[in-house]
């Protein structure tokens, strides 16, 4: 929208008390003393890449025209086998077995309300997402996305570098991919993790682009849909994945 004249970096989007979410939201707690705050896009964009804010997120999705908005985006620019959700509140309270109200996105209320669901409905609802995630993607598709962007295939010059910039400054996850690359390599990055149930982790993911000293690129996608291993086992896992690009590309 930014590229066809539609809005703004600068625009100002309102977010109220109606307008929380859940999980991570640092942004929550300045709605929370003030009532009502105004962002910028740029800001929301920033918060929503580099700190993964879920209101950031979902405001920005909201003020884009909602899920269908995005999936048009997707379509008209040939990118498949990428779903998208109906953001955080309606698909993570859905994965969890529990009707969404707005007094969930306060304290902890959601993981009280998801408390009280049944283990077997937990487990299966967790299974269920899984094997058919309405967020869900082909890591390939994932890929081809990420390096369609670099080659400023999928915005104009300046918002790609606009986006790229954001992706740099990526704090999350530094031990995921991140802690693999090389300190003289360019790494610019989004994660994403899904729900825990017991010890099963579900979508414990990392995307990026990997650029070299001598200017080339990698697209590298690290997924999974569910695991078991501890933490640190995964955080070794995609270390590896990323170290490994960078041993082939020296030899």
């Amino acid at each position: 929208k930014i590229d066809r004249g539609l809005i703004t970096l600068d625009d100002e989007v309102t977010i109220g008390m109606d307008d929380l979410t859940l999980f991570h939201q640092p942004i929550r707690a300045r709605v929370l003393r003030d009532g009502v705050v105004h962002e910028s896009v740029r800001s929301l964009l920033e918060q929503s890449m580099t700190k993964s804010d879920c209101t950031a997120n979902d405001s920005l999705l909201r003020y884009v025209g909602g899920p269908e908005a995005v999936r048009a985006f997707f379509r008209a620019k040939g990118i498949t086998n990428i779903r998208f959700g109906e953001g955080e509140r309606l698909m993570q309270s859905a994965i969890a077995g529990v009707r969404w109200q707005q007094s969930m996105s306060l304290g902890n209320n959601f993981e009280k309300a998801r408390a009280l669901v049944p283990d077997s409905t937990r487990l299966n609802l967790l299974n269920a997402y899984v094997a058919n995630p309405q967020d869900g993607a082909a890591p390939e598709a994932l890929a081809l996305a990420l390096a369609r962007l670099a080659r400023g295939e999928l915005l104009s010059p300046a918002s790609t570098r606009q986006l790229m910039a954001i992706m740099e400054r990526t704090t999350s996850g530094p031990n995921r991919l991140k802690a693999g690359v090389p300190g003289s390599w360019q790494f610019l990055h989004k994660t994403g993790t899904g729900q825990v149930f017991g010890p099963m982790q579900t979508g414990y993911n990392d995307i990026g682009i990997m650029t070299a000293p001598d200017g080339t690129r990698y697209a590298v996608v690290v997924m999974m849909g569910s695991t078991t291993a501890s933490i640190p086992e995964r955080m070794v896992m995609m270390q590896g994945v990323s170290r490994s690009v960078a041993t082939w590309h020296s030899r």
